[in-house]
């Protein structure tokens, strides 16, 4: 599948919170299997899906120092829980808690990495957007998309040192809609 530009409609999609989107992907992030739900809101079909890189679902609104941290921990064999807005085949958007982890052969190398997706509360959402466009700001100061992503994930760490949260600590905060939380936001 050619990677087509799509442009973000503002329209937010939603799914229930008992339902969970999964995929798993290979080393490099392209989608080995997602399931029915992931199909139904990204608006794509399985067959354009698989083999895809998995940043074929990401949003402009999704700032790259979050993905970096995001990588950083899965290849170094640690999980993490995030929130990522994601973009559908037909412009309109999904906010997620994602819960991704490195998955191990019997050796214990890893060999690809699995997500697990619930829906995120409305509450999280503004402070998430709040923080996440702070970061898109300083991102965009920079011309270069590797010092953007540096950029991002240093000023990420910023506002958590300012917050005194890991980011870990951050998202529970958040989940549980303690002071913390809004704290960083």
């Amino acid at each position: 599948m050619a990677r087509r530009t799509i442009t973000p409609t503002g329209v937010e999609k939603t799914f229930h919170p008992d339902q969970i989107i999964v995929s798993k992907t290979d080393l490099q992030g392209r989608l080995t299997y997602v399931n029915d739900l992931f199909v139904e809101i990204s608006g794509y079909d399985e067959a354009e899906l698989v083999g895809q890189p998995h940043n074929v679902i990401r949003h402009p609104s999704m700032p790259r120092g979050v993905f970096r941290l995001l990588w950083e921990r899965i290849s170094s064999g640690e999980e993490i829980f995030a929130y990522v807005v994601n973009l559908s085949a037909d412009g309109s958007h999904y906010w997620v808690l994602a819960h991704v982890t490195p998955t191990f052969d019997t050796a214990g190398a890893v060999v690809g990495y699995h997500s697990n997706r619930r829906t995120a509360s409305p509450e999280a959402i503004t402070q998430v957007t709040a923080l996440y466009r702070r970061l898109l700001d300083e991102e965009a100061r920079h011309a270069s998309a590797r010092e953007a992503v540096e950029a991002g994930k240093q000023a990420l760490e910023r506002e958590l040192e300012a917050a005194g949260a890991s980011y870990d600590e951050w998202v529970w905060a958040l989940t549980n809609d303690t002071d913390a939380g809004r704290a960083a936001a």
